[in-house]
């Protein structure tokens, strides 16, 4: 064999690599991260308000809760699953976020899926932020965004950001405008 084609077949075999192994997964993981943007940052005259709080969500512990105790205060919400590549990509940056702001920015990393595989994504991930879990069918105060979509809510219920596709949720732009709007 030439040694041209020797690297040749070792090129093809390294791309075929991304799509058929885990090794590929990882990578287009990391690759997802890697050109994540910051969100778009809707300006105050722009921002829409939601319709109300009334919103019936599962915690963790699979124990109902009202969406209403998130009144009043700043709101972080992003749908996700765990089998979502993109979802998964932007969760390293979600639980950055989530280090600094628990306790002054309410999280509600949302999901459909059931527990169990729920459960084994987030102790094999290491993650701690909170899972909440979307009833499906329940009447929502935001449009269900398909994974990774997120919001950032005021505490006046204006929409801050409203975020469609994956982004990188640990830079200064979201700091400043968690900061403001925890500030207000």
């Amino acid at each position: 064999m030439k040694k041209q084609t020797f690297f040749t077949l070792l090129i093809i075999a390294f791309v075929l690599s991304f799509f058929v192994t885990p090794l590929g997964d990882y990578s287009k993981i990391l690759l997802n991260r890697w050109l994540a943007m910051a969100p778009t940052i809707i300006t105050p005259e722009k921002r829409g308000k939601i319709s109300s709080y009334d919103w019936t969500l599962k915690d963790e512990d699979w124990k109902l809760f009202s969406f209403e105790e998130a009144k009043g205060n700043v709101v972080f919400i992003s749908f996700w699953t765990s089998w979502h590549m993109p979802s998964q990509a932007q969760l390293k940056d979600i639980q950055s976020l989530y280090e600094k702001y628990k306790g002054r920015v309410n999280f509600y990393i949302i999901t459909n899926e059931e527990r169990a595989p729920v459960e084994l994504f987030m102790e094999e991930h290491g993650y701690t932020f909170p899972v909440t879990y979307r009833i499906v069918g329940e009447d929502s105060p935001v449009t269900i965004l398909k994974p990774p979509g997120s919001y950032i809510i005021d505490k006046n219920g204006f929409i801050a950001v409203h975020q469609n596709a994956i982004a990188d949720w640990d830079n200064s732009a979201v700091d400043a405008l968690l900061e403001e709007l925890i500030s207000e």
